[in-house]
């Protein structure tokens, strides 16, 4: 073994030096932008909540811009930078052929990201995450962005790389794990984002500066194939995370790798085109090139994610039962690891990401309905269930393993730890509920003012708004206390957490500081017992799930055609 490579004593993985350093440090800026785009929702939250606005007009603009890019570009891809990584060269056994090329893409993502966080600071760039032209910031605003997306494609590169590398060296053998497969996907869907960012970036940069022209229609189109499908990149990351912990916590099986497979290459053809949904309102667009982009072909991405929802709390079940958990329908549900956070946040992460998130975000991609939903608190509604609820919740389960396994601490406040996944998904799943629900009566998702002070007009809103949006202040207060309770664990951990010595590995202590599929990892499976049971009848050995996906579709019928009626309310048909 090179001396650059060190054996993790829990799980046997060998972890190259530069893999593990810069695993930490995108791991750490994240938890840096998590924390400033926190501060800023905070705010932001306040002003929203009209019986406490607190901001002014200029500074809830401002503050809102800098939530935006912190929230779903920085933190996001920071950590799926770290995710990239880990699913190559540490699950792989593999070497990093160009650790030279890793800190300078860190470096370009960390002064990219600077000069945008000044800029944005310094009142240049009060324009918003989409920053749609004829909206001008300032030229450092878009060079920073241009910085920061180089560097991640750099990253994305090198990923491949690796994979290349690892195959080369046979660091692993047979087909490469299906949690590094969903990296491969996350990395494939991040290649042609950043692609998209920069054909509309640079030019955008260019216009700032006065030395160009540019296409407001153009800037859309384009803009949108960074600013949707870099979420995109997520849900691949979220769900190869899932099966991840899935295995770490409770001994998850995959049930079938073709068809798990399958559903990753779905997202890489398809799932791009649900960007088309920010744009069904806009008259540039003909009706075919909006019907095909939000319905055929997006329902492909869509299959993909309803395979995905099947097939992880599938796996889980069927773990369990493998290992004797077999009363009734919910047993493996009730005898689950609900104290191990990285458990809960998978759970929670899956519900709220499919119930919510999923449901809503089908549903208001739908040409027809998008007209009553799009410019409303629902469309942030959906992407805080999906985005914060699903993505930052899959995350932060993920790190109470990363920690010990990487960072080689414990993780500090453990019994704070075990409860910070119900607060951080409690107060987002109301949070959501309540925001959405706000934008069905037509609150406007933009506007700092909802009640239209000093505006030409007047809009009167049923009386009910005011309590829906108290109880969505509310539920993003909780939410934002369980996003500081990981900020606070996470931190103080990495930094001052007992260190583990090199070689322990956890097995069996019974001490706090360590979740619970370190100390007392699944067992393993009778022999043969998981290609038994999916030789004869797989689905009737997951009977919880098949009546856990019933509700879910019966609760997306119910949905989808309550918005029909909403709708036609509107166009008095019938």
């Amino acid at each position: 073994m090179s001396a650059s490579m060190r054996t993790c004593p829990t799980t046997g993985l060998k972890v190259d030096s530069t893999a593990d350093a810069l695993i930490k440090v995108n791991a750490v800026v994240a938890t840096v932008a998590l924390l400033i785009g926190g501060v800023a929702g905070l705010l932001v939250l306040l002003t929203r909540w009209q019986a406490v606005h607190l901001l002014d007009v200029v500074w809830f603009y401002r503050l809102l811009t800098i939530h935006g890019m912190n929230m779903l570009i920085f933190f996001i891809l920071f950590f799926e930078m770290a995710v990239l990584y880990f699913a190559s060269a540490v699950l792989l056994n593999a070497r990093v052929p160009a650790p030279k090329v890793g800190w300078a893409a860190f470096g370009l993502m960390v002064l990219g990201t600077g000069i945008v966080e000044w800029t944005m600071f310094a009142g240049k760039a009060d324009v918003l995450f989409t920053s749609y032209v004829p909206l001008r910031a300032e030229p450092p605003y878009y060079l920073g962005i241009i910085l920061f997306a180089v560097g991640a494609l750099i990253v994305v590169g090198h990923f491949f790389a690796i994979l290349v590398v690892a195959k080369r060296e046979q660091s692993y053998t047979g087909s490469v794990p299906l949690v590094t497969f969903g990296a491969v996907t996350a990395a494939v869907i991040a290649a042609v984002t950043l692609l998209h960012g920069a054909l509309v970036y640079i030019p955008t940069w260019l216009w700032s500066m006065g030395l160009m022209e540019i296409d407001p229609e153009f800037y859309r189109l384009i803009w949108w194939g960074l600013g949707h499908s870099s979420q995109q990149i997520n849900v691949a990351a979220m769900v190869a995370i899932w099966y991840l912990l899935g295995a770490f916590t409770v001994g998850g099986i995959v049930l079938n790798e073709k068809i798990s497979r399958t559903a990753f290459v779905l997202y890489i053809g398809f799932i791009s085109m649900a960007s088309a949904h920010h744009l069904l309102v806009d008259p540039g667009f003909g009706p075919s090139w909006k019907v095909w982009n939000t319905s055929y072909f997006m329902y492909m991405a869509v299959l993909a994610s309803m395979i995905h929802g099947f097939t992880v709390p599938a796996g889980l079940e069927a773990g369990q039962r493998l290992r004797g958990v077999t009363q009734g329908l919910f047993g493996w549900l009730r005898r689950a690891p609900w104290s191990d956070p990285g458990f809960s946040s998978l759970v929670f992460s899956l519900v709220i990401f499919g119930f919510v998130g999923g449901i809503t975000g089908v549903t208001f991609g739908t040409e027809q309905i998008n007209i009553i939903a799009h410019n409303t608190l629902r469309i942030p509604g959906h992407f805080h269930a999906t985005v914060v609820a699903g993505t930052a919740l899959a995350f932060m389960g993920v790190t109470y393993y990363v920690i010990p396994l990487i960072f080689r601490r414990e993780v500090a406040f453990f019994k704070m730890a075990r409860v910070q996944p119900y607060f951080f998904a409690g107060g987002m799943f109301v949070f959501s509920i309540a925001m959405t629900f706000a934008g069905t009566f037509g609150v406007p998702r933009r506007h700092w003012d909802v009640t239209f002070a000093q505006a030409p007009f007047q809009v009167q809103f049923s009386p009910a708004v005011d309590l829906v949006i108290g109880v969505m202040a509310v539920g993003g207060l909780i939410g934002i206390l369980g996003g500081a309770m990981y900020i606070v664990i996470t931190v103080w951990s990495v930094f001052f957490g007992r260190r583990l010595a090199p070689d322990e590995s956890g097995l069996g202590a019974e001490r706090l500081g360590l979740p619970l599929g370190i100390v007392s990892p699944p067992k393993p499976l009778p022999a043969g017992a998981d290609e038994s049971m999916l030789a004869r009848h797989p689905l009737g050995h997951v009977p919880g799930t098949m009546v856990l996906v019933l509700v879910f579709l019966v609760a997306f019928v119910v949905y989808y055609f309550v918005n029909w009626k909403l709708l036609s309310d509107v166009w008095s048909v019938g």
